[in-house]
């Protein structure tokens, strides 16, 4: 398996319960997708650079992990079906 980090941008308007679920969701799809969690960095609600989608700040999280390519697929996928994340990545930890 390979070690990977992902940062995501969640919509900042939504409820606290509502932001935690989606940040729920995120693991569990790599939990369940032969992925294993080393740790969730919650950085909260950051000012943006620049406007995304009429929003000028996001709540952030970075997740580091160690996973295969299904992994992957399958988060990029979750991420991508989910309007209330604003942006995404996921780069490979070469160290």
């Amino acid at each position: 398996m390979r070690k990977y980090e992902t940062m995501f941008i969640v919509n900042p308007d939504l409820e606290d319960d509502a932001t935690e679920e989606i940040v729920e969701k995120i693991t569990d799809t790599i939990d369940e997708n032969k992925g294993e969690i080393s740790n969730i960095d919650k950085w909260g609600t950051k000012n943006l650079a620049y406007e995304l989608d009429d929003h000028k700040a996001g709540y952030y999280t970075v997740v580091n992990f160690e996973g295969e390519s299904e992994t992957i697929d399958e988060l990029e996928r979750a991420y991508r079906l989910d309007d209330n994340i604003l942006r995404f990545i996921i780069l490979r930890d070469e160290q």
